[in-house]
């Protein structure tokens, strides 16, 4: 893997800013339409894109058992369980506080990792995870004497947990080169998944609004589609450790885009305890390149 380049970072960014800015598109798009609904039909139009580039571009779906292991267990994990109990919760919570509580996922898998692998983690981390659990804290003390809805904070913790399972149990996997047909399958995975809660629990209304219009597109498209795209080169290019390091622009951003965009408040308690969630992502993340940067 090569190291963090010009090109590295500029795609990093890149990545950071499309993903950080599905939380506030998706709190758009559930403002005018059923969550599920809407995500299963957002899942199946960027899938059947994926797919449709990637065959034209020469990719098929010769999967090995365990890469098509990773991708069922990524479409529902991340796709159906993370983000369709992301859409739900922020019927009743902000895109700031959801983005939040997602951009904890590289804490978690540390965390994780370190608890029930056994897997070692250097000073440098320790401190990161105490400062990620110290502004978590921070937030949610802030937050929830502020009356934030407890059913859609709790499914919000349920997802990133989803996500973080996933996110340990196929990051061994390798795409094999099929990329963007392997990006565009998860995404028809995750369609499937949506669809069956969909049908039983949500009546399908929408409400044809220009916002709807362009926050649906936007999320299919960049979030859904580009975002992913670019972290699977991202990760090729760099390694899925170095890659990671991004992630703590996620609550910066997540949290500057909703305030932006849908202006949402933010308290002294928010923006304090998203800079030490940032900084202890990034340490959490330094402490895992090797002494070599290689």
């Amino acid at each position: 893997m090569g190291r963090i380049d010009a090109m590295a970072i500029l795609m990093g960014v890149a990545f950071g800013i499309m993903w950080s800015s599905a939380f506030t598109s998706a709190r758009v798009i559930v403002q005018y339409a059923p969550p599920l609904t809407a995500l299963s039909l957002r899942f199946l139009i960027s899938g059947l894109i994926g797919v449709a580039i990637a065959y034209a571009l020469g990719q098929r779906a010769r999967l090995t058992r365990a890469q098509w292991g990773a991708t069922v267990l990524f479409g529902i994990c991340q796709n159906a369980l993370y983000l369709g109990l992301n859409f739900v919760a922020m019927q009743t919570i902000e895109a700031s506080l959801a983005a939040i509580i997602a951009s904890t996922m590289p804490l978690l898998v540390a965390l994780v990792g370190w608890l029930l692998l056994g897997e070692r983690v250097r000073p440098l981390g320790m401190g990161g995870l105490a400062a990620g659990i110290a502004g978590v804290a921070i937030i949610m003390g802030a937050r929830l004497s502020g009356g934030v809805d407890p059913v859609g904070l709790v499914l919000c913790v349920i997802g990133v947990l989803s996500l973080t399972i996933a996110t340990m149990a196929v990051r061994g996997a390798s795409s094999g080169g099929n990329v963007l047909m392997i990006v565009g399958l998860q995404m028809l995975v995750g369609s499937a998944a949506l669809f069956v809660p969909a049908v039983l629990l949500e009546t399908p209304e929408f409400e044809p609004t220009w916002q709807l219009a362009v926050a649906f597109t936007y999320t299919t498209l960049v979030p859904g589609l580009a975002a992913t795209l670019v972290w699977f080169v991202l990760v090729r290019r760099v390694g899925a450790v170095k890659a990671a390091v991004f992630h703590f622009l996620t609550p910066f951003l997540g949290v500057a885009i909703a305030a932006l965009l849908l202006g949402e408040a933010l308290g002294p308690y928010d923006i304090v305890g998203v800079a030490v969630i940032a900084l202890g992502i990034l340490a959490v993340q330094l402490s895992k390149q090797s002494p070599t940067g290689t």
